[in-house]
Order: structure tokens, then sequence, then C-alpha cells
């Protein structure tokens, strides 16, 4: 059992709170039994270390049995080793260390999809993870965030997918205008959303054109969130177009 919440193994963890470290070393911290589950369950290849307290184990029963199934060892901590590796104020018990796992947009592309959430420099990581989640259960077959969005990885960001992180890519670091392009050519319809239903709000970075999401078969519509959403088909008979 870990029991020094000092030691450098236990600051090493806890260092992927800081978006340097995550840089450095490819890695991203995952806490709670719910996310830790899911990536367990789908993509339990990207887990490199899995902490637990004894009583969150016994809570959590289901989690030690599937990571003996992939050959991952549940190494138990103190109640203090946790409180130090966690960047919640609450921590569940629960800690994994996982690989990040970038997607790209061809490869997005390349799946052939018919919904993409695409996400234009939203930088609260809770709303980020937020949207991640819902386009997960909205059947979305793929979120892209664009240019200086937050760190895909950044802790509250993942703590707000709820484990959705694991079930659609996420594509990071592409321009909007590359995306629009892209998606275009590839015969989905593009839909801008902007809170308050503003072209100029809505024109993408470097351009004096606000009419560019509205060429053809673009649509803006009012919505509490400021993204975009692609899709495969024709116009849509749902939201009604403002502006």
């Amino acid at each position: 059992m870990i029991d020094n919440p000092r030691s450098p193994r236990v600051r090493a963890v806890a260092k992927l709170a800081r978006r340097d470290a995550r840089s450095e070393t490819g890695l991203f911290l995952l806490e709670g039994p719910q996310a830790v589950s899911e990536a367990l369950e789908f993509r339990p290849e990207l887990l490199v270390e899995l902490f637990a307290t004894p009583t969150a184990s016994e809570r959590h029963g289901a989690i030690a049995r599937m990571a003996a199934e992939a050959g991952l060892e549940v190494e138990f901590v103190t109640e203090d080793v946790i409180d130090a590796m966690a960047d919640t104020v609450t921590p569940q018990g629960v800690i994994a260390v996982c690989r990040q796992f970038p997607t790209s947009l061809k490869d997005i592309l390349g799946g052939e999809p018919k919904l993409i959430a695409v996400l234009e420099e939203v930088r609260d990581p809770g709303n980020a993870g937020t949207i991640i989640r819902a386009a997960d259960a909205a059947g979305a077959d793929a979120v892209i965030l664009t240019g200086r969005s937050v760190d895909l990885y950044n802790p509250k960001v993942v703590r707000a997918t709820t484990g959705s992180l694991f079930h659609i890519p996420v594509a990071v670091g592409v321009e909007l205008e590359a995306v629009l392009e892209k998606t275009k050519g590839a015969g989905l319809q593009v839909v801008a959303a902007d809170i308050k239903g503003d072209l100029s709000g809505i024109a993408s970075p470097g351009t004096s054109n606000p009419k560019l999401l509205l060429r053809t078969d673009s649509t803006i519509i009012d919505v509490s969130a400021p993204g975009v959403v692609v899709r495969r088909g024709g116009p849509s008979s749902s939201p009604s177009p403002q502006g």
C-alpha cells in the first residue's frame, strides 16, 4: 500500500492536473469510479496505473474485476494519498492515470460520420465536458475542439464528460475554417449556433465576413452555448433559422 502522500510517485500523479505535465508525459488524470469504469470497459488499453483506497475498492468491486481482466493491478493507497493525487476537493477514492489518445480530423471524416459537434474556442472546462457528454448522448459520431479551446485532458473537462470521452472520438487544435472546408467537402451540412443568434458573433477568426457559416446549406440557430453542428443530409426542418 502507498501511504506517503509526499512520495515522488504520488507527486508525479498529482502533477497531471497541470497542462505542462500532461503535455510532457502524454498522460492525463482520471478521477472517480464512473469515469474509471467507462475507461476499463471501452478503452482498457489506455490505463497505465490504477489507484484506490481499500474502502473504495470494496464499494466498487466491478472496477477490480475489470482491471484484472485487462491485466491491470489495482494499487491500494491511503485516503491521504488519494487526497494528494486528486484534483477534486472531495475525491471518491478511485484514480487512474491514462494515456492521451488524440484523434485527427482526417480519421473522423474517414469514418463517414453523420453528425459532428464542433466547439469553437470553448474555454470553460465544465462546458466543454458537458457538450462532449451531450454529443455522446445525442448519438454524434465525433466532437472537434477548434483553435484555443480548453485542453481536452484538463481534469475538469474529463470529469464533466463522465466517461463519454471514451465513447466518442474527439479531435483538437483544428482551425474552424479548415473544419468547415473539409466537412462541407465531405458532404456534411453545417449548422452554426450562437447564444444570441447573432451572425457577427460567429465570424471565423481572421475574416471580416460574418456570413461565412451561412453559405449555401448553412443555418444559424439560437441555443444556449456557442458552437457548430456538422451533419450529413439536407437542410434542417426542426430549428427555426434566426437573423
